[in-house]
């Protein structure tokens, strides 16, 4: 059989452990260090698109370290130019071998738990795997999980040329919604895939699989969540939020789903020290009565099951109202991302959507959102600052105010503010007859009030002012109107009557004035 197998240096082929359209898997044994390992190699057929995804794989799974993602020792290519991973050699089959088996509850939850556990480390990295299913997830010889199969894992930083183009990626009995329907991914799609392996395994079916690709596909676009059986509703709601269709009903990370894993065990524990206590019922031998027993200790266990999550569920909630009042006493109202105010009421009303905490507290964080905005606004009005810059000014935080908090006074009081400074300075622009200046000024101040009645008026009357100011003076003649001519007549009849006097009177100076008489004569003719 060896003959038949490929070479690579550094390695001894003992096998084939499987093949695809892609790439085949052959168990080897690194020679250096004399251990087994599973070594991916490409097909010829594949292009170079597929070779760089390949390649990708590898350096993506490469920079990860968790017990539960996969080893990577080695990339390189074959002699005839074919690349080729060498990883960790897990010999403890797949969770697809338990298909169509409901598994212990605690062994579900702890295969999820190591599951997630893997992707919180894959998530921080920025990336997201894609494509969880149960051929890809595997077991070590102790149990262990390792998730495996990185080839369509993506870096959130880029863009999926694959989504964009239409092209949806994964496996669609496990896809969430958004994945089914090309839409762009966060990590969020994993841990709904990782939500359908959960039911897979409390279960044994996948409600979400059907006839048809395109049935399958659109299970998870409009299908419900699947309800558990009666003796696994402690675990709904667990369940409900990581199938919810809305990604923002979902965990918002692998973190909130440990910290609610972690919940549901320590329920597990004190439901099974509370079930020691039913063997004591059944005191006799008589049938009937074990019956009546085995049916009170169901009803205890589911009880005891579902009271305890309740218990645990009031715990959450009673941390995430508290850590909300601290980010809002610290002013950390929406930032930083999943650790302020608005985030952790908004987990409350996730667990509990009737909880009137965190209804008065989102109000809460709306108020302090719309105060701070009426803040900023006083101080860039104090500043000059009513327009400008974009988004830094004192018109853009009233009216954000205002959206957040419509009867805010304060708020209203400073875009009046605004107004009556660009009304001001209208009219001195009119004054200095600066007029597209003015007119700037009437619209500026209307963005602050458009229904300030003494902007209106301006601007309204704008264009005939403007018209009138400018228009060019012509020089008229003189028309005297009745009354000036009565009176110029009048003031003329009186000069004719003093001239008559004064010329009457003439002789008479003359005449008794000799001196007079002489003076003017030497004046007007000389000495002569």
């Amino acid at each position: 059989m060896n003959d038949k197998l490929i070479e690579i240096a550094g390695y001894t082929l003992h096998g084939q452990l499987g093949k695809g359209g892609m790439a085949e898997v052959f168990l080897a044994t690194q020679n250096s260090l004399q251990r087994k390992v599973a070594i991916k190699v490409l097909s010829s057929s594949v292009d170079d698109e597929f070779s760089r995804r390949f390649i990708n794989e590898g350096h993506v799974v490469a920079s990860l370290h968790h017990a539960s993602i996969v080893t990577i020792y080695d990339i390189d290519k074959l002699a005839d130019g074919r690349h080729y991973l060498a990883m960790e050699f897990v010999a403890g089959g797949d969770l697809s071998q338990y298909k169509g088996q409901a598994l212990d509850v605690e062994r579900a939850l702890s295969i999820t738990r190591q599951i997630a556990e893997g992707l919180h480390v894959v998530h921080q990295q920025g990336l997201v795997h894609r494509d969880i299913k149960p051929a890809n997830i595997l077991f070590r010889k102790d149990g262990s999980v390792v998730i495996t199969d990185f080839g369509v894992a993506k870096d959130l930083a880029i863009d999926s040329e694959l989504t964009q183009f239409g092209v949806a990626v994964g496996s669609p009995a496990y896809s969430s919604p958004e994945q089914a329907q090309c839409q762009p991914l966060d990590q969020r799609t994993d841990i709904y895939s990782l939500g359908v392996l959960l039911l897979e395994m409390l279960t044994g079916t996948n409600d979400f699989r059907g006839p048809s690709y395109t049935q399958t596909v659109m299970n998870h676009v409009q299908m419900p969540v699947p309800q558990l059986p009666a003796h696994l509703a402690g675990y709904q709601a667990l369940l409900g939020r990581m199938l919810a269709k809305d990604v923002n009903q979902r965990f918002a990370s692998c973190r909130e789903l440990l910290q609610s894993l972690a919940l549901l065990q320590d329920d597990d524990l004190s439901v099974t020290q509370f079930s020691k206590a039913v063997p004591l019922v059944a005191a006799k031998n008589s049938a009937a009565p074990k019956v009546l027993a085995g049916l009170l200790g169901l009803i205890l266990l589911v009880g005891g099951t579902f009271a305890g999550y309740k218990i645990n569920l009031s715990r959450q909630v009673a941390d995430y109202l508290a850590q909300a009042e601290v980010r809002l006493a610290e002013g950390k109202l929406q930032a930083p991302a999943q650790d302020n105010a608005d985030y952790f009421f908004a987990q409350v009303l996730l667990l509990q959507p009737d909880s009137v905490a965190a209804q008065t507290g989102l109000q809460r964080v709306v108020a302090a959102r719309a105060a701070l905005s009426v803040k900023l606004g006083q101080l860039r009005m104090a500043n000059m600052q009513l327009t400008v810059p974009p988004e830094d000014n004192a018109l853009f935080y009233f009216q954000q105010a205002l959206t957040l908090t419509p009867d805010n006074q304060p708020a209203r009081n400073g875009l009046q503010q605004i107004a009556e400074v660009y009304l001001e300075q209208a009219n001195a622009a009119y004054a200095s007859r600066e007029f597209t200046k003015a007119l700037e000024n009437l619209q500026a101040g209307l963005l602050a009030e458009p229904e300030n009645p003494a902007l209106l008026k301006l601007l309204s009357e704008h264009a005939a002012y403007v018209t009138r100011a400018t228009r060019p003076v012509v020089a008229r003649k003189a028309v005297p109107s009745a009354a000036k001519a009565s009176r110029s007549t009048t003031t003329s009849q009186a000069s004719t009557s003093q001239a008559s006097k004064n010329q009457a009177s003439k002789p008479v100076e003359e005449s008794s004035n000799p001196v007079s008489r002489v003076w003017r004569h030497i004046l007007s003719n000389g000495m002569d």
